[in-house]
């Protein structure tokens, strides 16, 4: 080696490059701030959902005592008086039947226009189609209702008719006597469209997630583009789709001044009709309907007991969407006793 090319010892490097940085207690305390705060931040949102299930159920509770009706069964709405009579029948059955519609009707299609857009148009179409989509998340919901009411409600009246003509004979598609445009199947219409552009961005990121190694080798095995989305694309996102399809009943299964507006309230003294071509009222639209009756604890109490049961609805909704992601998405570990009826059946 020669002289020139020594190369410097320890004590020459730090003196050149400066003292050694000593961030040990410094990360330490940082990593304590963070975490207390995330940990603070999580508990902070257990502890806001708790409340408002205790509130739900410390004025439910009195209500629920005095009532002289089945609260489950009955359909009846008396909650005033000495002798108080109340059931969610009716409103549990109409929330639930105008959401699954609004679910069948918004999964699929925006399936196939978050498809459309990520594999299928050019980025010059793609890229307005996608921020229109966007857009109707914006739009208030006051503006669904009276659009809903004065304008699309007449445009499906003859869709109405004709489907009630063609299968009127089942209960869930009779007709009622009178031209009512406010029936479930009009609101449920409209609370499909306004849950489209969740369920169509969500599932838009996702199906573009897709790792380009399982595309390309789709592909490379001489498989068509349809071949590949439905092998590698569709499989890939199935967690995501279910996890935005089930945040968009959530959104269904609360919309109010929509369903206010629209759906028209029977009268009490009419029989039940389980119709979706006839009128009826949410949970969160009877609330609303009837906010100017909350004179009393015991109508408060009602209605509160009403709204818990929306409450527990919507969580065990969430619940089964976490449950049915976790199972679902990618490498999810299986449970032993299928793996193990596999490996048998592979031997």
């Amino acid at each position: 080696m020669r002289a020139g090319d020594e190369r410097p010892t320890d004590s020459t490097t730090r003196e050149q490059t400066g003292p050694k940085l000593e961030l040990g207690p410094v990360g330490h305390l940082g990593d304590r701030l963070f975490s207390g705060l995330a940990r603070g931040s999580g508990g902070l949102v257990v502890a806001i959902v708790a409340f408002v299930g205790i509130f739900l159920l410390a004025l439910a509770i009195p209500a629920l005592a005095d009532n002289k009706a089945n609260f489950l069964f009955s359909r009846v709405w008396e909650p005033g008086g000495s002798d108080p009579r109340f059931g969610i029948a009716g409103l549990f059955y109409t929330t639930v039947i105008s959401s699954i519609i609004a679910m069948i009707i918004a999964v699929p299609i925006a399936i196939g226009v978050a498809l459309f857009v990520t594999y299928y148009a050019p980025r010059r179409i793609a890229t307005p189609v996608a921020h229109a989509v966007d857009l109707l998340a914006a739009v208030p919901s006051i503006v669904y209702g009276l659009w809903g009411l004065l304008f699309f409600a007449p445009i499906v009246l003859p869709v109405i008719n004709g489907l009630s003509s063609a299968l009127g004979w089942i209960p869930l598609f009779e007709k009622p006597i009178g031209d009512n445009v406010g029936v479930i199947f009009t609101i449920s219409v409209v609370l499909a469209i306004m849950i489209l552009p969740v369920v169509t961005a969500i599932s838009r990121e996702i199906f573009a997630q897709t790792p380009v190694a399982h595309r390309e080798g789709a592909l490379a095995l001489g498989s068509t583009k349809w071949e590949m989305i439905r092998m590698a694309v569709l499989p890939y996102g199935r967690s995501g789709v279910t996890s935005a399809a089930m945040l968009g009943l959530g959104r269904a299964l609360g919309e109010t001044v929509a369903v206010m507006i629209i759906l028209t309230v029977p009268n009490g003294n009419d029989p039940w009709n389980p119709s979706i071509f006839s009128g009826g009222e949410t949970f969160a639209s009877k609330i609303a309907n009837n906010a100017a009756e909350f004179d009393s604890p015991e109508k408060t109490g009602a209605f509160i007991a009403a709204g818990l049961v929306l409450f527990v609805v919507t969580f065990l909704v969430n619940s089964a969407a976490r449950i049915i992601v976790a199972r679902s998405a990618p490498g999810a570990k299986r449970p032993r006793r299928n793996r193990r009826a596999t490996e048998g059946a592979s031997v």
